[in-house]
């Protein structure tokens, strides 16, 4: 049985020298025929590398793979930027205090009789009683004797010029002169009176543009304590504003040549000649009471800490207004 012929994997370098006869006899059969060509048989393709599974799942699921990769790095993104930000301090009440004391301490906020006060000085009017038709009223800065008899106070009550004031104000005048908030000057008529709870109605003649009506509450919830301002033209000076608080409630009080007046308001906000008609005022800007008297047992006939006042409720019937 013939043997395959072999062929050696070498290839024979240029310029090598031949083998012997003998030597390629030796290595060639001598029944074996010549190869056809002297090229040498190329070498076998290496094998192909398996892919892995993690490469074949991607392969597979590129979109999903993608989904997943975007949204891990938008969670990693968030992470990164919390851990940038710093977090939240925490308020403590001291710091809250604190933060309101300085606030304070830089725009410090009206007291609450200042703003009582703005609330009703717009409708506070000076009122004059005048003997004489041709007679001025005394201007204020004069000889406080002036305004003993003559000067008062009055609020507005209606914005078309209705004022209320005390009776014994105006009582015998042949002039009744107010001035109001802005500084326009009238002359006003009389057209009520509850002499009982010396209370008048007036009615200006002319009044200002923006005229403002104060705004009244009942006393069915005042308290003994309770803060209130008083508004008026001491001796002629003012507005000028005093503060104290409700003394007692339905005090009666009888004044020299004058008739008993009952359920009266006492209170000690300082008052003095020239407040009578004025408003007693509570701390949201309502004006319960009109000022009406003063306790003096001397002859000065000043205060000494203890005033009254008519209850609104009286003073809004003398005006036809329903009580409160």
């Amino acid at each position: 049985m013939k043997k395959a012929p072999l062929y050696s994997r070498s290839r024979q370098r240029a310029g090598a020298p031949m083998p012997t006869t003998d030597t390629a006899a030796a290595a060639r059969p001598s029944t074996a025929t010549p190869s056809p060509t002297t090229s040498e048989p190329a070498a076998p393709a290496p094998l192909a590398q398996r892919p892995s599974r993690w490469g074949a799942f991607v392969a597979r699921h590129r979109m999903l793979v993608a989904s997943c990769a975007a949204v891990a790095l938008l969670l990693a993104g968030g992470v990164a930027g919390r851990a940038l930000i710093a977090p939240p301090i925490q308020l403590t009440q001291k710091d809250i205090d604190a933060a309101v004391r300085h606030s304070l301490e830089k725009e410090p906020l009206p007291s609450a009789y200042a703003k009582a006060h703005a609330a009703v000085r717009p409708s506070v009017v000076r009122v004059v009683g005048l003997d004489d038709e041709n007679e001025e009223p005394p201007k204020p800065g004069d000889d406080p004797r002036q305004h003993t008899r003559s000067t008062g106070t009055g609020v507005v009550i209606v914005d078309n010029g209705t004022i209320l004031t005390n009776l014994h104000v105006v009582v015998g005048s042949k002039r009744i002169k107010v001035t109001f908030a802005d500084g326009h000057e009238s002359d006003a008529s009389m057209v009520g009176a509850q002499p009982e709870n010396d209370l008048a109605v007036l009615r200006a003649k002319s009044i200002p543009d923006d005229l403002v009506a104060a705004t009244m509450r009942g006393t069915g919830d005042l308290m003994p304590g309770d803060e209130v301002i008083a508004i008026g033209f001491p001796f002629g000076i003012g507005p000028s504003t005093s503060a104290g608080v409700i003394s007692g409630l339905k005090r009666s009080f009888r004044a020299p040549e004058g008739e008993r007046l009952t359920n009266l308001i006492q209170f000690d906000a300082a008052a003095n000649p020239g407040n009578s008609g004025g408003p007693l005022i509570t701390m949201d800007g309502a004006v319960v009471g009109i000022v009406t008297a003063i306790l003096n047992p001397g002859e000065q006939g000043t205060f000494i800490g203890i005033g009254f006042a008519v209850p609104i409720e009286n003073a809004a019937a003398a005006v036809g207004l329903p009580p409160f």
